[in-house]
């Protein structure tokens, strides 16, 4: 028996919650792989010795123990390891700002040496699902750094000056560690100050915040993100070296995450299909388009015999909302148009439109183009 055949059993003992039968075989992982990766052994052994202690997850990547809330003594922050993530899907300048942001972190000791300040921040924004959470994780991955996230729920207190405290705690542990800071959801702790309907005391927790920011050396790696821009105090902006807004996908982007996440499965797919996809998924963001492929290859496995171009475009009207009488009636039109195979039932199928309805909608347009 090798490492590889240990790894089923290591999968269901971790699902079955099972810790002694995970501490002993990931021990014998680390034994049958000691001659060939020792660097891996040793990582699992490392683990292994810190497990029952607080913030043993971060003790076994060389990370100090997690800061925590002095009253309820829950941890402030979450650590993600790096793991490998495919490059965000992202318009060409999106995707430049980002590649360029990370070449000059992989160069950061040349800056230095010219005595160049280097970037050390950027602020994501942009609507939810368009992947800001996702290009952390990525950044993380390109860094090869620990993604170290703000904890909303146990950061923001209700005792006065709490909440202070646990930021100053926060930025304090991550100038210490080689590490990212992620602040997700940024507007809950950065509001304008000018808002007259806010307490004194959020105002005061912003003026914390921005003398971190400012104080945070090169070193640290700061990355903020955010659904409403329009509500972040305008000084907020200021802090950061770089601010990038991630759009809604384009039609190539959308075709291209299609193709990503549909797999092996996208060659069942026509190319009209999937052109029709692509143009039709405009109001969808990045991650609902990843859930269609996802569905997609589901109804596939389970109706092998049904036409796949049926099932592609009946879960696309499972989440394209039809408004008015009139975009039903395009609807109707086009899918009869460019899929001249779909009988009225199908389309009747696939949009959840009346069969009575689809078929009125159709012999009108017959009527008016005789006409």
């Amino acid at each position: 028996m090798d490492a590889f055949d240990l790894i089923p059993k290591l999968v269901r003992s971790s699902l079955e919650c099972d810790r002694k039968t995970i501490e002993a075989t990931a021990l014998m992982i680390a034994k049958k792989i000691k001659k060939e990766r020792p660097e891996i052994a040793i990582e699992i052994t490392k683990a292994l010795s810190y497990s029952g202690y607080r913030g043993s997850m971060a003790r076994s990547i060389d990370l100090q123990p997690l800061p925590v809330d002095k009253e309820s003594r829950y941890s402030l922050v979450k650590v993600e390891e790096p793991i490998e993530s495919m490059e965000p899907i992202l318009n060409e300048y999106t995707r430049r700002q980002l590649d360029d942001f990370i070449s000059e972190r992989k160069i950061l000791d040349k800056f230095l040496e010219e005595d160049i300040i280097p970037p050390n921040s950027i602020l994501l924004d942009g609507l939810p699902g368009v992947g800001k959470t996702y290009i952390a994780k990525w950044m993380s991955y390109q860094l090869n750094l620990p993604l170290v996230t703000l904890d909303l729920a146990s950061s923001i207190s209700s005792y006065l000056g709490r909440s202070g405290q646990n930021i100053r705690s926060i930025f304090e542990y991550a100038t210490s560690q080689n590490a990212i800071l992620f602040l997700d959801e940024l507007d809950a702790i950065a509001k304008r100050r000018d808002d007259a309907g806010d307490l004194g005391e959020l105002k005061r927790l912003v003026n914390v915040l921005l003398k971190e920011l400012e104080a945070c050396p090169s070193s640290c790696v700061i990355i903020g993100a955010t659904n409403h821009p329009e509500l972040l105090d305008k000084a907020i902006w200021r802090r950061f070296d770089r601010s990038l807004t991630i759009s809604m996908p384009g039609e190539e982007e959308r075709k291209k995450l299609l193709v990503r996440h549909l797999g092996k499965f996208v060659k069942e797919i026509n190319k009209e299909t999937l052109e029709y996809l692509a143009q039709n998924t405009k109001e969808i963001n990045s991650a609902d388009i990843c859930k269609l492929s996802e569905h997609i290859k589901r109804q596939i496995l389970l109706n092998s015999n049904t036409p796949k171009t049926f099932i592609a475009l009946s879960e696309l009207f499972k989440i394209v909302q039809l408004g008015t009488r009139e975009d039903k009636v395009k609807l109707c039109r086009r899918l009869k148009k460019d899929f001249t195979q779909l009988s009225l039932r199908e389309i009747s199928q696939i949009t959840q439109i009346p069969l009575t309805s689809v078929s009125r909608y159709l012999t009108t347009n017959k009527e008016e183009n005789n006409g």
